[in-house]
């Protein structure tokens, strides 16, 4: 045995003693999903009860961080085993999967609506001006198909693909100064929140991507950090009670100044009047609440039980495979709006809708469950 077989050997002995899987992380993961897919039908009741009504932050914030958090765990932690260069190969054909579901959920929005226009009338603007029409999706095609033009509810997964492109760059970094990858990625994410101009260009819309990479990359960067420091403590944050309070106490402050009072006929009992924090840059306000939300999860002994519950694993199944969940239910959110529109917001309709795509999304996530278990146990009988 060489020098190098002996490194990988003990590397991956090391790996196997903190192989035990944290369900923390695919919990919060699933219960974004979740939320993700209810906050996008705008006039569905039950986004009234998902989180942006308590806080500055959404699920797209906790999906983001998530992403950059199990990047190094998927990559990152891999690297020492199997290659840089390997590594990065396997990053390629990821991103390269996204962004063939992200055509594919183009292709179905854009079809979905032209064909539900040939029977019910929509609004002009249920899609955006340039692609309302089939004659003008020619045009355009190409701009879609480099990510020029963004429409709406499809704009997080370009934003995936950028910030998982970059991961093997942030990987160097981190490796070589974890406190100048830090740097580097907040003074960037404070350039835009200074000058919100400077993002991507998006055809569709004279303000740029909506998830604007450049800023959104801090919360993905901050995500890995997290990853590798859980990974000292056994998947734990370490336990400051000072650090514990103080982000609890932001929590119901962003609580009490983001809560709906007005809608539910209760008393105002905001602190202070603020404008609503952009979501676009990722302003300042959203930026803590996350950090304060995942800070209280990884720290926590009792959120590591709950992930073991059964509603727990529950949610933690959604979780596995976000990539899958997250794509059918873009097109169940198409779907629904295109429903409501057309034929009212009834209550039976509503339940209708929310209920059948969840339970299908459950069903989706147990059929990869089993099959990635199958092949799990198909090369652990080759071996």
């Amino acid at each position: 045995m060489n020098w190098k077989e002996s490194l990988r050997n003990k590397v991956l002995i090391k790996q196997q003693k903190k192989s035990k899987r944290d369900h923390r992380i695919d919990a919060l993961r699933g219960l974004a999903l979740i939320m993700m897919y209810i906050d996008h039908i705008p006039e569905n009741l039950l986004n009234r009860f998902t989180m942006r009504n308590v806080g500055f932050a959404d699920a797209a914030e906790i999906f983001v961080l998530l992403a950059g958090y199990a990047s190094w765990l998927a990559y990152g932690r891999r690297i020492p085993l199997d290659g840089f260069w390997k590594i990065c190969k396997r990053i390629f054909a990821r991103c390269w999967k996204i962004y063939l579901f992200q055509i594919g959920l183009v292709l179905i929005t854009l079809f979905s609506i032209y064909q539900w226009r040939r029977i019910w009338i929509l609004p002009v603007d249920f899609l955006e001006p340039e692609l309302a029409h089939g004659h003008s999706i020619l045009r355009v095609f190409w701009r879609l198909l480099l990510l020029d033009a963004l429409p709406s509810n499809l704009n997080i997964l370009p934003l995936y693909i950028i910030l998982l492109a970059f991961f093997p760059i942030l990987y160097l970094i981190m490796k070589y100064r974890w406190w100048l990858a830090l740097g580097i990625s907040f003074l960037l994410w404070g350039w835009v929140n200074l000058d919100p101009w400077f993002n991507f260009p998006n055809w569709l819309d004279p303000d740029g991507w909506f998830f604007n990479p450049l800023a959104w990359q801090f919360l993905f960067t901050l995500g890995i950090y997290g990853s590798i420091l859980a990974g000292k403590h056994e998947g734990d944050f370490p336990y400051f009670v000072w650090l514990q309070g103080l982000a609890i106490a932001y929590l119901i402050f962003s609580f009490l100044e983001a809560f709906p009072w007005g809608y539910w006929g209760l008393p105002d009992l905001r602190l202070i009047e603020l404008h609503t924090p952009a979501k676009a840059y990722l302003s300042p306000l959203r930026l803590m609440d996350v950090i304060a939300i995942f800070y209280l999860v990884q720290s926590s002994k009792w959120t590591k039980q709950f992930s073991e519950n059964k509603v727990g694993q529950l949610l933690a199944l959604y979780g596995r495979h976000s990539l899958e969940v997250f794509s059918l239910s873009t097109v169940f959110d198409l779907w629904g709006r295109l429903m409501f529109v057309s034929w009212g917001q009834s209550v039976f309709l509503q339940l209708g809708i929310n209920c059948i795509a969840i339970y299908i999304l459950y069903l989706l996530s147990l059929y990869l469950d089993k099959k990635r278990q199958r092949l799990r146990n198909i090369n652990l009988r080759s071996q």
